[in-house]
């Protein structure tokens, strides 16, 4: 839910609270977060009020690489809002953070066309903007290029493609101009650096989810539940590579 008009972030958040949070609560304190970004939510809209991309502001200092469109911005009350959340939870290390996203066509229609106007650019077609930025038909991750976790990337497609297809890469082997590095995986610097949700904290395993519910291969209720698959996998191959379910059993002895 940082981008408002992804609804399958929300939604798959909800979804897994209503279905499989209390069960993981046995094993991790968990923390959700499923609307970031309210005023997007409700208003339809990928940016907050001021036209400032949510996603985009959780570390204004970071470094700015030029030609990418993963550049910070300015800090917003959303992104300040969770930050004070986070810290006041006064949790030294997190395990796992995994932010929940989709892609829309909208980004073509409507996104794209305005940060264009926002950033005084000369207007585009649609077909030059399908061709400038394609959409992956499909469900795919965003991993940290600096810290790949493979083998935990790997179990959560494999547990989304229980429930929906798998996005291909591009003819270059690419996803949103980015080098694909392992199936429905791409991998981008730091988030940290770059001002987004998923380096807000300090979690050993992070990723960022992208699923497009306008495929035609796909409905919405396939995305929210591909959002749950990916967190339900992600946990799963965590307590096996932390071998937590012993652990748990050792403490319940206690």
């Amino acid at each position: 839910g940082v981008h408002g008009y992804e609804k399958s972030g929300v939604q798959g958040a909800l979804l897994f609270l209503q279905t499989k949070a209390l069960e993981y609560s046995k094993t991790f304190n968990i923390v959700v977060a499923p609307c970031v970004s309210p005023w997007g939510y409700e208003c339809i809209e990928r940016w907050n009020h001021k036209a400032v991309d949510p996603n985009r502001s959780f570390n204004p200092k970071g470094e700015v690489v030029e030609g990418r469109s993963f550049n910070p911005e300015p800090a917003t009350e959303e992104s300040a809002a969770l930050i004070a959340y986070l810290d006041g939870l006064g949790v030294k290390q997190w395990m796992c953070h995994i932010d929940l996203h989709e892609t829309t066509d909208s980004d073509q229609t409507e996104f794209r066309p305005a940060k264009r106007a926002r950033e005084g650019l000369d207007p585009e077609t649609l077909e030059e903007a399908k061709i400038a930025d394609p959409i992956p038909d499909g469900f795919y991750l965003v991993s940290d290029s600096t810290n790949p976790q493979t083998a935990w990337q790997k179990a959560m497609i494999d547990s989304v493609r229980e429930v929906t297809h798998i996005a291909p890469a591009e003819a270059d082997g690419t996803m949103i101009g980015e080098k694909v590095v392992q199936d429905g995986v791409i991998a981008i610097p730091s988030p940290n650096s770059l001002g987004l949700c998923a380096g807000v904290t300090n979690a050993h395993y992070a990723t960022t989810t992208e699923v497009y519910p306008d495929s035609p291969s796909a409905t919405e209720e396939q995305c929210n539940r591909a959002q749950v698959a990916c967190i339900d996998g992600g946990l799963q191959c965590i307590i096996r590579e932390q071998n937590l379910a012993a652990v748990c059993e050792e403490v319940s002895k206690q």
